[in-house]
């Protein structure tokens, strides 16, 4: 029997769990969704959840040992880095096969005004100079960084309310959940005067309409890219992770 724990919060998370639950039990299967817990209302999932941390490596090892895991699937977001490196170490000091599921990174094709930069340090200075209006395309976590840079109007979209307002003294915040499409995006860039976009290079399609929706108003993006990762198994579809999975169980591993 396998025992597989998923780490999620992702629509590949998503997607995966719901391939995975019709399987469950015609295979004597048993699988887990985990949650870091960084949205307020996530998705009703049809399989059980376990929401925040392990604490750090150690406590992922633990946890894999505790509850006999014998698979992990790594479907954090590209940016977990501290999960992800994570979910590496752990698995190889369990002896717990690994791979990840994870979105291809994007590239920029013709009319795209992409500068890129190593990481939210980078975006910020990126933003030095007059005022413009600035859609931070970024979700919640970072944005107080960029107060140092209050000079700028700055378009905020988050999933949830947030507890406390944004640190940014020009703000406007609309709440709202994805996926997004490209005239949905264009329509409140332009509502909102957009002049430069910052975003993160999530990868994928789910968040791409943004991009489209820059490179048709001809706006320039600043584009933080993906962190260095540690050598890992790595697939971009679901069916690759069920096959990886079989393989591994008709192993015995």
């Amino acid at each position: 029997m396998s025992n597989i724990l998923v780490l999620g919060g992702t629509t590949e998370a998503s997607a995966l769990v719901a391939t995975l639950a019709p399987l469950l039990a015609e295979r004597g299967d048993v699988a887990v969704l985990s949650y870091a817990g960084r949205v307020a209302t996530p998705k009703a999932q049809p399989i059980p959840v376990r929401v925040g941390g392990f604490g750090g490596v150690d406590g992922l090892v633990e946890y894999l040992g505790a509850h006999n895991v014998t698979h992990l699937v790594d479907a954090t977001h590209p940016f977990a880095a501290r999960m992800s490196a994570n979910a590496v170490v752990a698995a190889e000091r369990a002896g717990v096969a690994h791979i990840a599921l994870t979105r291809p990174a994007w590239v920029p094709i013709a009319g795209d005004r992409w500068t890129h930069v190593a990481d939210i340090d980078g975006a910020v200075a990126a933003l030095a100079g007059p005022p413009r209006r600035v859609m931070l395309a970024l979700g919640r976590m970072h944005v107080d960084a960029f107060a140092v840079q209050p000079q700028h109007d700055y378009l905020l979209r988050f999933v949830d309310v947030p507890d406390r307002p944004p640190a940014l003294p020009h703000h406007h915040l609309v709440v709202d959940r994805g996926p997004f499409d490209v005239q949905g995006d264009r329509r409140l860039m332009e509502a909102h005067a957009i002049e430069i976009v910052v975003c993160k290079n999530a990868g994928g399609t789910g968040a791409s309409a943004k991009l489209d929706a820059a490179r048709a108003l001809g706006l320039p993006v600043i584009m933080i890219d993906r962190p260095a990762l540690p050598a890992r198994r790595e697939v971009h579809a679901v069916a690759d992770v069920l096959r990886w999975h079989d393989h591994r169980a008709d192993r015995g591993v």
